[in-house]
């Protein structure tokens, strides 16, 4: 009978911290850890009057699935933009996630990459969430 008892109290045990491991995931939903930095990057964005623009922009946290940058274009939510790193020459596809501003003449852009990207980042060293593998579990779902 006491076998059957710590077995019960061991179930549900486990239940809760199940339980409660998926809440505390659910109140952090990041998906990668965020790392301040500030690179320069260009958008080019196709605008609501078809010019294609393209203008200079500086990041201020960034992470394997997009970022913050402060840019002097105001870009509107859910617009596609392309975000070209100027020193390494490569370029990423994003979707403008949320815009806030301007102040003074710049506005706050957070963006999502249109697939993670940890190596768009000039990091020697990104955090642990942000490796290879990382990646490869998290494309596979």
């Amino acid at each position: 009978m006491r076998q059957r008892e710590d077995l019960n109290q061991a179930v549900e045990a486990s239940h809760y911290e199940r339980k409660f491991m998926n809440r505390s995931k659910s109140l952090n939903p990041r998906r990668s850890q965020r790392v301040p930095l500030q690179v320069v990057v260009m958008i080019r964005a196709n605008m609501p009057d078809g010019r294609c623009v393209q203008v200079q922009a500086f990041t201020s946290v960034v992470n394997a699935h997009g970022g913050m940058l402060e840019s002097p274009l105001k870009l509107a939510t859910d617009q596609k933009i392309l975000l070209i790193n100027p020193n390494s020459g490569t370029n990423v596809g994003c979707r403008v996630v949320q815009v806030e501003g301007p102040t003074s003449t710049l506005y706050d852009v957070a963006f999502e990459f249109d697939q993670r990207s940890p190596r768009f980042w000039p990091i020697s060293f990104p955090p642990e969430d942000w490796t290879v593998e990382e990646a490869i579990a998290s494309d596979s779902h």
